[in-house]
Order: C-alpha cells, then sequence, then structure tokens
C-alpha cells in the first residue's frame, strides 16, 4: 500500500473515530442533560423543559418553554420562600463537556435567559429577610447546576409578593439584565453580595416597592451599572390618607410625599466591606422634585431629642460620601395642622434650586471639609430666598452657619399659613430681610437688618376664624411699627435651642426673634 494511501485511509478513520465520539457523546449528553436538571438535581425545585438541544460543535445547549417550582414548600429564617417561574428559552454557550460527564454540572462561558416571568412568595414584608441568604437560598442551588461567567437576562419579570396581605412586596417589568465574570467561591457565599463581577447593566421600563407599611416608591426608565444610576417619574407616595396616617399615631411625625421627574447618579462605587456597606458618588442629581411635608399636631409631641445634621451624618454607621448633591427647578411645601376642621397652614419654596458639596459620613474619619450649601428660590411663589449653610461633621458641637436674604416679601403671601395656623393675616411688604445665624446644638446668636413698609395685622375671633377681632387688631397695630421710614434696621438676637424640635424649628424660632427685635 503507498504512503499516500496509507495517510488517506488515518485520515479517514480517525474522521470516523470522530464522528462515532460526537454520536455518542451527543448520545450521552441528551441521557445525562435531563438528569441534571430535571426534578433529580440536587437543589430545592423541579426543573421541567419542552424540547433540549445540544450541539457539541458549536458548544451550545438551549432548552425551551422551562417551568421551575418548588418541590416542596421552602423556609427562610423560617419564614415562607417559594420561587416560581415560566422562561421561553435558556441558552447556554461555551460549555465544558467532561464537567457534564464526570461532575454532574453545566460549566460555560454564558448563559442566556430570555422572557422569564418570576414569582417570588414570601410571608414578610421585606423583600430580602437577610441579605446573607441570598448566597444559600438563591446562588449556591443556582451553582450546584452551572456555573457561568457571564448571565444575560432579556425581557424578564419579577414579582415579589406578600402571601399574608395578598400584595406586591417587589414588581419589575421588561428587565434586561447583564453581569460579567462572576465568581462564586464558599468564602464569598457568606458576604452579603455572595459573588463578585467585574461589571453590570440593568434597564426596567417600570418598578414598584413597598418601602414599608407607610410608603410604597414607583417609578419608570430605571437604567443602572456598576457606575452609575438613573430613573424617571419617581414617587415615593403614603398608603394612607392624612387622617388614616394621623390616627395611626402614637407621637407627632411628618408624611412625605415625593415626586420628581428624573434622579441620576454618577461615578458610583459601592458595596460592602468587613460586612458593612459603603457608598461613594461623585453626585446626585433630582430634577423637578415635588416635596410635600405634612405635620399634624393631634397627636402627642415627640419628645425625643432631634440631632443637627452635623450629627446625623457623624453618627452614620458606614462610609458615605456625595461630592455633590443637586435639586433643581423643584417646589418644596409644608404643612402644618392644629386639627382637621381649620385646614392645614401652608408655607411653599418655589423654583427650588440647591447645590450642596462634601456629604460625607464621619464613619472612621479625622478631618473633613465643611458641608456647603447654597439654596436658591422663591418663597411663597413670589420672594427671592437665599441661603448659604455651611457646617462641619465632625464637630462634637454641632457649630453651623447660615447667611440668608429675602427681598420683596408680601406678608399677606403668609396668609395661607398664619390664617389657619395663627388666627391671623398681616399686610405689608418686607423690602429686605438680611441675616447671619451662628449656632450650635445648644443656641444661636444672629444679627440681621430688615427694612419694610406698610405692615398691618390682622386677628380673627377663636370661635369664629371667618370674623375679625376688631378690638384685638387695634390693639396689636397700636404695637406694631409698621414700617421703618425708609431706613434698614440692625439687630441682634439670641435663642436657646429647645433640643426636641427640629432643626427647621430652630431656624424659624432665629427668623422670629430677629422679626420681633425690629417690628415690635
Amino acid at each position: 500500500m503507498s504512503l499516500l494511501k496509507k495517510i488517506a485511509l488515518l485520515v479517514f478513520s480517525l474522521v470516523i473515530l470522530v464522528v462515532i465520539i460526537n454520536v455518542g457523546l451527543n448520545f450521552w449528553l441528551n441521557k445525562k442533560l435531563p438528569i441534571i436538571i430535571s426534578d433529580k438535581n440536587p437543589t430545592s425545585y423541579t426543573i421541567t423543559y419542552s424540547n433540549l438541544e445540544i450541539n457539541l460543535l458549536s458548544k451550545k445547549i438551549k432548552a425551551s418553554k422551562l417551568i421551575i417550582a418548588p418541590k416542596t414548600k421552602q423556609l427562610e429564617n423560617g419564614k415562607k420562600l417559594n420561587i416560581y417561574s415560566k422562561i421561553e428559552s435558556i441558552e447556554i454557550s461555551g460549555f465544558k463537556v467532561w464537567d457534564i460527564l464526570f461532575n454532574d454540572r453545566i460549566k460555560a462561558n454564558t448563559i442566556i435567559i430570555t422572557a422569564p416571568e418570576i414569582v417570588v412568595e414570601k410571608d414578610s414584608q421585606n423583600a430580602i429577610n437577610n441579605s446573607k441568604n441570598l448566597g444559600s437560598a438563591v446562588v449556591k442551588p443556582f451553582q450546584e447546576i452551572i456555573m457561568v461567567s457571564n448571565i444575560i437576562l432579556n425581557r424578564g419579570k419579577l414579582k415579589i409578593m406578600n402571601t399574608t396581605t395578598d400584595k406586591p412586596i417587589l414588581s419589575l417589568n421588561n428587565i434586561n439584565f447583564r453581569i460579567n465574570n462572576i465568581i462564586v467561591t464558599d468564602d464569598l457565599l457568606q458576604n452579603k453580595i455572595p459573588f463578585s463581577y467585574q461589571n453590570f447593566a440593568i434597564k426596567t421600563d417600570s418598578i414598584y416597592y413597598r418601602l414599608n407599611n407607610n410608603y410604597h416608591l414607583k417609578a419608570s426608565n430605571l437604567v443602572a451599572s456598576d457606575k452609575d444610576f438613573s430613573v424617571e417619574k419617581f414617587e415615593m407616595i403614603p398608603e394612607y390618607s392624612r387622617s388614616q396616617f394621623t390616627n395611626k399615631l402614637d407621637k407627632e411625625k411628618d408624611l412625605f410625599t415625593l415626586r420628581s421627574e428624573s434622579i441620576k447618579i454618577n461615578n458610583i462605587d459601592w458595596g460592602f466591606k468587613d460586612d458593612k456597606p459603603f457608598f461613594n458618588a461623585n453626585s446626585v442629581i433630582i430634577d423637578q422634585l415635588s416635596a410635600n411635608i405634612y405635620r399634624n399636631k393631634l397627636p402627642p409631641d415627640d419628645l425625643s431629642k432631634k440631632p443637627l445634621y452635623n450629627a446625623l451624618l457623624r453618627d452614620l454607621k458606614f462610609p458615605l460620601k456625595i461630592d455633590t448633591l443637586a435639586i433643581r427647578n423643584s417646589l418644596l411645601v409644608y404643612e402644618e395642622e392644629i386639627n382637621f376642621q381649620k385646614g392645614p397652614g401652608k408655607l411653599s419654596f418655589n423654583k427650588f434650586n440647591l447645590k450642596a458639596t462634601n456629604i460625607q459620613s464621619g464613619f472612621q474619619q479625622k478631618k473633613l471639609a465643611d458641608v456647603a450649601i447654597d439654596i436658591n428660590c422663591k418663597f411663597m411663589n413670589h420672594s427671592p430666598l437665599k441661603l448659604h449653610w455651611t457646617f462641619n461633621v465632625l464637630d462634637q458641637k454641632d457649630h453651623f452657619t447660615i447667611h440668608g436674604n429675602v427681598s420683596n416679601l408680601k406678608t399677606s403671601d403668609l396668609t395661607t399659613f398664619t390664617k389657619p395656623y395663627l388666627n391671623a393675616t398681616t399686610q405689608g411688604i418686607i423690602d429686605e430681610l438680611k441675616f447671619t445665624i451662628k449656632g450650635n446644638d445648644f443656641n444661636s446668636y444672629e444679627d440681621a437688618s430688615l427694612k419694610y413698609h406698610g405692615l398691618k395685622v390682622t386677628l380673627y375671633r377663636k370661635g369664629a376664624p371667618e370674623k375679625k377681632n376688631k378690638l384685638k387688631s387695634a390693639l396689636a397695630n397700636l404695637i406694631v411699627k409698621n414700617d421703618t421710614s425708609g431706613q434698614t434696621i440692625n439687630t441682634t438676637a439670641t435663642v436657646e435651642r429647645d433640643q426636641e424640635k427640629s432643626f427647621y424649628n430652630f431656624l424659624w424660632i432665629n427668623i422670629a426673634a430677629i422679626l420681633k427685635q425690629i417690628i415690635i
């Protein structure tokens, strides 16, 4: 036999051998894979499918019309936790044959999950009762079937339901998600985030999250990565009406309603270190915020100490750093109500713009730059208001300084607050009020200058607030100086802080002390 024929025979034999091995491996994999991913798998879930395709040449596995359900009812720290899922298809690429044959596990490069619909049933309010259980309840069972470096999820839906109330805790629609270079080890499984990764990206059309018993969050067009985050049409809405919320309270508490056209967080660095969270960001930008803060005075006072912002940031038990916080073109409304018959007194801050820099917690810090906050807005929709506010987080005495300027304030604009709350109205113009307040956790000193004209007070009858009390109004106007005769009047005042009241109460009584010195 010639050498050429011997070579041809050898090549032909090798081809036949490869074909036989390929057919044999395909046959074996088709027998083996159903055992790995069927109800005989080592996880707590059964996995069924309608079709399974294996291609050794392209190293791809594709399963269609999958259904995942718990084998038995599951518990997480004594709480019910059941996961159900319908999936259009799962495609695995770059798999290793020997791991399937000898390790009863699929090891691959990438898994693509298309159109999963996932429902999680819990009998508790929290979306995750204990973040460490994420490793044992989700990641570890997943790793027992398949190890992949990259996960891609397209057109997904997720709903977490509280079976006790039959209400959703979390709902996400049209989720598109990718995470790359995943690493899972036994040590990582014990962490708050039970794996490491290089980067991720997620998009979802809408999100609903029940924050707690009092509030839920809604938003659309959420886009997030390991570096940036943005969301549109954000809402934090109370679960109860004002009267329902007030009737549930055992002491005074604010009720918040927040809406924003968009929120963006840029250049994020976050995670856990030594089991503590940390969060750093270059900027947080909130556009067209509409914030309503409501307080009813019917419940008993909350007599606990109200820390100033220095202490609130200083006492945070984890690292937090935001270089710049910006709130742009927004509206803030504060409402305070003595009872439901009179209606609330209202203060509004329109066209509200805030820029704060150097926001940082005091956790493990020895030296920090001052937090600086600049506010520019229209008070009661007409009067320009500017504030420059500074404080240092590490200052144990909580010193702060505020420079403020209010001009062209029509005091009649305050009627929405003074009429229901003080049973009084005023007329006149505050041409300009400038003030500097230097305070701490115990007291403050302020100096100010004020120019005003045409000030007049009207008081109303206590039992009939629609009727004027002419006698008391006349007496009040005898006491009140109705103008400064075109002059700017300078004054100083000191105020003791009531530590059971908020910082904003402290700011208000400082301004009230200034006005009292000049007007009365």
